[in-house]
């Protein structure tokens, strides 16, 4: 089977042969093609921007740059490969090519979702898109169920996060070329696993970008972001700005036939227009590719607007189908490490009720102040929407990555704490995801590592250097000096996973114990998650540290959680059930008498209602 998304940016395969180049240069005058280095040819001024060319010798392989007027050489903002990384040239890339053998996979329902997210680079020692190929079947036998992938458009140099991608329909060639990435896709979904991935719309990296010279109405200066104009949205000449991402996002979903999209940090997709560069973009994929499949929407938004999150009547969202629910990681860390440096300070007073709202209600801020946003309210009521609508995680590459040693959570709090949440985390109704290497204890931190030519590599090196300075263990310049360069490329490699761990002792339970609890989900809880609405929650609080929650699921059957988090044993009632798991601290006898010692949890299905 053939997938291609046609576009009216980049280039087309024409039928009778040759190539069709088009190119947005609303700020120029004239462009000239350089295709395979011969001389420059004149493309056709279309109005509006537009510059066109059909070449009857250029074909799938062909090599091109655009020329400006000055004679400034670009490559294509919509190439579909760049093999010499972003200053080098385009290459022409046809879709057919590439033989596809899922033609009857539909993704898969998002109340099975189980998420893996993982950064192609570090994940495996060959740091490619083949080296994920070789551990489908590990993660198979893990227990999840999609993958969520860091984001893969082409950045500069040999590593990066992804979140300095410039050239946003080319898969990066240090992955790999694109059918690299595609025998990837189809390979997971051959073993049953959706695959999900991170797009960034908010921002283009600072190296690479070259939009500003002859595009300058791809950014707004009326909205600023942390770097440094918006994105253009909803300003004179948005209309082709937003089909450029609209049409990016049904790239990835039809020509790679993706399961879904994760959107970066949409607080900083500035857009004043009636109709939200969000909510058209949802559309623009319900109406399309979600039309015949499963495709989801995941949305990462620091302000907690619950808008987005909305169900129909039928109970299918409006628009996005989840968001990642930082509320419920920081209540979390805040409970098992006592950390309260930066964004921890929100969650100090009264974690376990903080996390008791977030498993109730989804967000804990729903309008409240937030100390760590100099007082500002921060989002919007939840408490009706379906845990679905809420992605829990313990890590991720934000929450390990952007701490100044990237430390792992298993590095930091003790194995019973890490037993407690990684159970809550596993059970609850949300939807887990789990960061690579967390299920088996991974020895290797998840540093921030990136490869900037020499001037701005030193300018990003102090600057994170310099983040960091308001925190209480590195208030001394000579502590921050200790802080990786992001840049060297030993930064990087340290964050490699080593897989050989798998062999210890710690490492094997630690995965073993997290197979497991999937196992437990997949059996007793997924497939009562359809059709139970919020789960209408009942929330009870044992003491300072410690909770029970009690959901309602789609089958009438109720599903129970005792836990605490305190230093003293405390007293619960336990009502009749099924015990779904226990943490290794309790057992048959302190069940029975309902104590429930320092770092405990307990779940149980049950069959009548607990009114």
């Amino acid at each position: 089977m053939k997938r291609r998304h046609v576009m009216p940016f980049g280039t087309e395969i024409l039928e009778g042969g040759g190539v069709n180049f088009r190119f947005w240069a609303p700020a120029v005058t004239a462009v000239k093609l350089q295709l395979d280095k011969a001389q420059g040819m004149p493309m056709a001024a279309m109005g509006a921007g537009w510059f066109e060319l059909k070449v009857p010798a250029a074909c799938n392989g062909s090599r091109y740059h655009f020329e400006l007027p000055d004679g400034l050489i670009v490559p294509d903002p919509a190439s579909r490969f760049s093999p010499e990384d972003v200053h080098g040239p385009s290459e022409v890339i046809d879709p057919d090519t590439f033989d596809w053998s899922d033609d009857d996979w539909r993704g898969r329902p998002w109340e099975e979702a189980v998420i893996y997210e993982l950064h192609v680079g570090s994940f495996t020692s060959t740091g490619n898109f083949g080296g994920v190929m070789e551990r489908i079947d590990y993660l198979v036998d893990l227990g999840v169920t999609a993958l969520e992938i860091m984001p893969v458009a082409d950045f500069p140099g040999r590593c990066n996060w992804g979140y300095d991608g410039v050239l946003l329909f080319a898969p990066d060639a240090v992955y790999g070329r694109p059918d690299d990435f595609k025998r990837l896709i189809d390979a997971a979904h051959d073993r049953g696993l959706m695959v999900l991935l991170d797009v960034v719309y908010n921002h283009f990296g600072p190296e690479g970008d070259y939009l500003h010279t002859y595009a300058p109405v791809f950014f707004n200066s009326t909205h600023v972001t942390p770097w440094g104009a918006a994105i253009n949205f909803d300003g004179e000449g948005s209309r082709t700005v937003r089909d450029f991402f609209i049409h990016n996002a049904l790239y990835w979903l039809e020509e790679y036939h993706l399961d879904g999209l994760r959107l970066d940090a949409i607080h900083n997709m500035h857009d004043d227009s009636s109709l939200n560069i969000v909510e058209e973009l949802a559309d623009a994929i319900k109406h399309g590719p979600g039309c015949e499949s499963n495709v989801h929407l995941i949305l990462e938004n620091d302000r907690n607007e619950a808008r987005y999150l909305g169900r129909d009547d039928a109970g299918k969202p409006r628009h996005a189908t989840a968001q990642w629910n930082d509320d419920f990681h920081h209540a979390m860390h805040v409970l098992t490490s006592n950390e309260i440096d930066g964004c921890y300070d929100d969650y100090t007073a009264h974690p376990a009720q903080l996390l008791g709202r977030c498993l109730t209600e989804g967000f804990i801020f729903q309008g409240e102040p937030s100390a760590f946003r100099n007082g500002a309210p921060r989002g919007e009521p939840s408490g009706h929407l379906p845990p679905a609508a809420f992605v829990n995680f313990l890590q991720t590459h934000d929450q390990v990555g952007n701490r100044a040693m990237g430390e792992r959570l298993c590095h930091i709090v003790s194995p019973a704490a890490q037993e407690v949440v990684t159970a809550i985390l596993l059970l609850a109704p949300q939807p887990p995801m789990l960061f690579m290497g967390e299920e088996f204890a991974a020895e290797q931190p998840f540093l921030f590592f990136c490869d900037f030519g020499k001037e701005l590599a030193h300018s990003v090196t102090e600057s994170r250097r310099h983040e960091f300075s308001h925190f209480e263990p590195f208030t001394d310049a000579a502590e921050r000096e200790l802080i990786s360069d992001p840049n060297a490329i030993t930064t990087f490699t340290t964050c490699v996973l080593d897989w050989s761990v798998l062999e210890r002792a710690h490492h094997r339970s630690t995965l073993e114990l997290h197979q497991r609890l999937l196992w437990l989900r997949r059996q007793w809880i997924t497939p009562h998650l359809v059709g139970m609405g919020n789960g209408s929650p009942q929330l009870v609080f044992w003491s300072e540290h410690s909770l029970s929650v009690r959901w309602r699921l789609g089958s009438n059957r109720w599903l129970s959680l005792v836990a605490n988090f305190g230093e003293e044993d405390i007293k619960v009632e336990l009502l009749d059930g099924t015990l779904i798991f226990a943490t290794s601290n309790l057992n048959a006898t302190t069940l029975a008498t309902g104590r429930m010692p320092q770092y405990s949890a307990a779940w149980h299905l049950l069959l009548e209602s607990c009114q």
